[in-house]
């Protein structure tokens, strides 16, 4: 199977766009909404819990596992793929969506002024500014911590009015500084896109990392075939929790565009 973790509901969004592009494969999505939200944690806590979660589905039969957290691709991903990978599971694969994003991004920029929004943990992290340089050293970045979208979110809060004011300041600093492109880097922010968008204006692109990573999964299997050949194609899908409340599941549909049956789980 493929798995796809996160550290809540935002990576079903990343889902919903596998199962658009790549519907054969088998698939099993992890939210670890038991110890949501992993944005405020500290490194050492979020490479903890990603393993826990990476390990927890490779025993399941994944090979090929998608961090679709921003989190715990800014934190976690390096350390799993050189230092966990190589020891446990030298034949699986795990990726990220923070480098598919920043590719992405920087493909679409014409000025090379990208703005990126993200929990407070990822933009500590630097993690969006640290790829972009390496790949464009003249890029010009400007981060701005959102720590307040993620609760209204969760809470179905998304269309409240109070959110576009919210918006509007967060979004404030990035219009100033006239980025040409925005790289939204949390999963949940692309419930906002449309919003977001709006504010931002037509002549700013929008990346949203759902539909850039599936499109670069699609070539990562193409070059990959020892690891394509691993995946079974039944077109099975099934979802883990480590937490399930009557929330979760109106926000999974809500993330998946469709109902979602969802198991509990103890990693």
């Amino acid at each position: 199977m493929i798995g796809v973790f996160d550290s809540g509901f935002g990576g079903l969004v990343v889902l919903r766009e596998f199962l658009r592009l790549l519907p054969q494969y088998d698939y099993l999505y992890l939210g670890d909404n038991a110890r949501i939200p992993y944005g405020t944690r500290s490194d050492r806590v979020v490479v903890r819990f990603t393993e826990q979660a990476v390990d927890f589905l490779f025993r399941l039969g994944c090979h090929l596992i998608i961090l679709a957290c921003h989190t715990a691709s800014a934190k976690a991903l390096r350390t799993i793929q050189q230092r966990y990978l190589p020891v446990h599971y030298p034949r699986y694969r795990v990726l990220g969506v923070t480098i598919p994003t920043v590719e992405e991004a920087l493909a679409r920029s014409r000025r090379k002024r990208i703005g990126v929004i993200a929990t407070e943990g990822t933009v500590a992290s630097r993690s969006f500014e640290l790829e972009l340089r390496k790949l464009e050293p003249a890029v010009e970045v400007v981060q701005q911590a959102c720590p307040l979208l993620v609760p209204l979110i969760e809470a179905g809060e998304q269309d409240w009015e109070g959110t576009a004011l919210i918006l509007e300041r967060y979004l404030q600093p990035l219009k100033k500084a006239e980025v040409d492109t925005l790289i939204l880097g949390c999963t949940h922010y692309s419930i906002l896109s449309g919003q977001i968008k709006a504010l931002m204006g037509d002549e700013v692109e929008i990346i949203c990392s759902g539909q850039v990573t599936a499109v670069k999964l699609v070539d990562y299997l193409a070059r990959h075939p020892e690891i394509e050949s691993l995946l079974s194609r039944d077109g099975s899908r099934r979802y883990l929790t480590t937490d399930l409340t009557p929330r979760f599941q109106a926000l999974a549909s809500l993330f998946m565009g469709q109902p979602v049956d969802s198991e509990v789980v103890e990693l």
